[in-house]
């Protein structure tokens, strides 16, 4: 017992003195056993100004080092040019890695979570799916019509009988909607006057929370949690399997549809039968090739990723805007003036809604959309693992078991990067003397990935959020409710807490 009471310091000592070694630039004070930890839980509710200022402090770039013998550790930056480095320069080096999917096992075998040659794939496919003129065609088309149709009835019958809406909430739920129409060929109808409820976006939202839940523990503490189902994991379970219920439904119905089409010996292309979603599309090439080239595993996983890129991405990206916009009436005074200009003023009567063509008129709506982005980015944190060892530009070393978080949502609050009033909501920064966007590098507005994994979807997506911004500035007034709370939601996609009421 004696000589365990003279071990035990000597090797405390010794565990700390290799802590310290390892972790040169600490972000946080590394206490014994627990690590960086205690400090991020503290300010877990307001854990992305903390983070960015703790950022701020140490140069853009530091180490977080989590419980002992644990592998919570990270490498976290916001500097633009280790982000240029890790994205684009060293792209080859820097992979998702399996404890990414791990982490993100919802995602499947998708774009948002794979390497290498399926990565390649699936962005190849994906890029020739969403450059077809038909299905550009149908995208308009499904946003029109989801915004005359229920958007529109929705705000009206708030204004008539003086509700409070959730604007949060009727986005995530239009978002859904015109995903699903989008992905699958099928309208869930969430976004209606009675605000039904829909189990499958209700599991959706689960997931996103209990993967966020994932990364602000240690691995053997929810991996415990999921063997026992208990807690969060038991929650993630029950979320992934009601989703996956949804999405493998509606694949066997696409099936039963094409195989219909099949035995009646008609023409089974997207012209005649308008088979414009992007699942039946993969389906179609199975048709092509005489082989089943997409299981029904491959298109679940395609749907689950395209899912996560068009509905949490716009929903908070218009949500964000729109408290903004809400809170800045000059802003909102130049978009009127600006639509005004273009279109003139709007007809009550016919609500014209605007299209992929006029929309492109907008540039200062342009602008205040990107500035709501860069102050708001969708994702706020990249994760990244590099294969072999590198040394960063800002001097830090990294090697394999290096994890490194990319903190976007810090990037659009430095000086360094924006200026003294990198605080402040300012579409003009985007605007050139000659009234044209200012392009800005993707490694300082990071809103829409960078390199080669660039957003596919990032026209569409500013043609969705132009549409509804247009649509709503143009015939309705938003007004924030008093002291009503913003703050950020604990989920891996930028979300108000609270919604936005």
């Amino acid at each position: 017992m004696a000589i365990l009471f003279l071990i035990l310091p000597i090797f405390l000592f010794l565990y700390v003195l290799h802590r310290r070694r390892c972790c040169k630039t600490p972000l946080f004070i590394d206490w014994p056993i627990l690590g960086m930890l205690p400090q991020l839980l503290s300010n877990l509710w307001q854990i992305h100004d903390y983070a960015t200022n703790v950022l701020r402090q140490h140069g853009g770039t530091g180490e977080f080092m989590g419980p002992w013998f644990t592998k919570m550790n990270y490498m976290v930056t916001s500097d633009p040019l280790n982000v240029h480095h890790i994205m684009s320069k060293r792209f080859d080096n820097y992979v998702k890695g399996p404890e990414f999917r791990e982490i993100f096992q919802a995602f499947g075998d998708g774009i948002v979570a794979s390497d290498s040659g399926t990565w390649k794939y699936i962005r190849t496919l994906q890029h020739s799916l969403f450059r077809r003129k038909s299905f550009e065609k149908m995208a308009e088309k499904t946003i029109r019509k989801k915004v005359q149709n229920s958007l529109l009835p929705i705000f009206d019958h708030a204004w008539l009988h003086g509700k409070v809406l959730d604007l949060q909430d009727v986005f995530s739920r239009l978002t859904f909607d015109e995903t699903s129409i989008m992905v699958l060929g099928h309208d869930p109808n969430s976004l209606s006057v009675g605000f039904p409820l829909v189990e499958t976006e209700k599991a959706f939202d689960e997931i996103e929370e209990s993967i966020f839940y994932r990364h602000s523990v240690p691995r053997s503490v929810w991996k415990f949690q999921e063997w026992l189902q208990i807690g969060e994991e038991k929650k993630m379970t029950k979320a992934c399997k009601n989703f996956d219920q949804f999405l493998y439904s509606s694949i066997a119905t696409k099936h039963q549809e094409l195989s219909k089409c099949n035995k009646s010996h008609e023409k089974c292309d997207n012209q005649a039968h308008q088979f414009d979603d992007l699942i039946s599309a993969m389906m179609m090439m199975n048709e092509e090739k005489g082989k089943v080239v997409h299981d029904d595993k491959f298109l679940r996983d395609a749907a689950f990723n395209l899912f996560v890129a068009g509905r949490d991405t716009i929903t908070s990206a218009l949500t964000w805007f729109f408290w903004l916009v809400a809170t800045h009436p000059l802003v909102e005074a130049k978009i009127l003036e600006e639509i005004e200009e273009n279109f003139g003023i709007a007809d009550r009567e016919k609500c014209e809604i605007l299209g992929m063509e006029e929309v492109k008129k907008l540039i200062y709506l342009h602008g205040a959309l990107c500035e709501g982005l860069r102050l708001f980015p969708p994702v706020p944190i990249e994760r990244k693992k590099p294969l072999k060892c590198d040394t960063l530009p800002s001097g830090h070393h990294v090697n394999p078991n290096t994890t490194i978080l990319l903190f976007t949502y810090a990037m659009g609050r430095f000086e360094e990067i924006w200026g003294k009033d990198c605080l402040e909501f300012k579409p003009e920064r985007w605007i050139s003397e000659k009234g044209e966007i200012i392009y800005v590098s993707s490694y300082k507005f990071i809103s829409f990935n960078a390199g080669p994994r660039t957003c596919l979807g990032k026209d569409l997506s500013f043609l969705q959020m132009k549409m509804v911004a247009s649509t709503i500035l143009r015939n309705y007034c938003i007004q924030v409710v008093e002291n009503h709370s913003t703050m950020p939601a604990h989920s891996i996609v930028l979300l108000m807490k609270h919604g936005l009421k």
